[in-house]
């Protein structure tokens, strides 16, 4: 999130050139969907099936939301599970940037569910890799936290770079096969303004 940008992207998705609309966002906040969806993230791809025992439901349950998140161009086909008798799906990155969604009655909730939603995410991958982490372990993990005094251009720069530095590994790996030796990666950007912060020094 990126002062108020939502990024679904991984390693394996494309972005939406476009910020999602209304009718995406409403579709899209619905808690098994985005339980699915942050399981996609989380695996890469999955069937229906394999969704349905992760989190406890029914192959009927989660292909019909599959269904769903698909026709609002939240997942799509991975090319790398084809030809078998069930259909794999992967995520695709999205960007939440239209401030007016927040601003709206109507799709202010569904924003909020969103935005909760990726936190919580966020802080549940945190809190598995701590947990499943060994001291001395060579993982090249990396926890960095930077705190600035920017004016909103800066900003603006700073999440400019970040995204293009991002994207141009995410195109490196997007489509290629998954390499042996590889282990999926999970990298956070986050860039916020601290509240009740005025101009301090950095």
């Amino acid at each position: 999130m990126a002062d108020g940008k939502v990024d679904g992207a991984n390693a394996e998705s494309r972005r939406h050139r476009v910020p999602i609309g209304a009718e995406s966002l409403k579709a899209f906040a619905h808690p098994l969907r985005m339980a699915m969806y942050a399981e996609l993230q989380r695996l890469g791809s999955a069937t229906a099936s394999q969704l349905g025992r992760s989190l406890g439901e029914s192959s009927g349950q989660t292909s019909y939301h599959l269904r769903q998140l698909e026709r609002h161009g939240f997942v799509e086909d991975d090319p790398h599970h084809s030809g078998g008798r069930e259909r794999w799906w992967r995520p695709v990155g999205f960007d939440l940037t239209e401030s007016e969604l927040e601003r709206d009655p109507a799709t202010a909730g569904p924003v909020r569910a969103i935005l909760q939603q990726v936190i919580a995410e966020r802080s549940a991958a945190l809190t598995g890799w701590f947990n499943a982490h060994q001291p001395g372990a060579d993982d090249d993990s990396l926890l960095s936290s930077v705190t600035l005094s920017l004016t909103a251009p800066e900003v603006t720069a700073l999440t400019t770079d970040l995204s293009e530095l991002l994207e141009r590994h995410l195109a490196a790996v997007r489509d290629r096969p998954v390499p042996d030796g590889a282990r999926r990666i999970r990298v956070h950007t986050d860039v916020f303004p601290l509240p009740g912060e005025s101009s301090t020094a950095g």
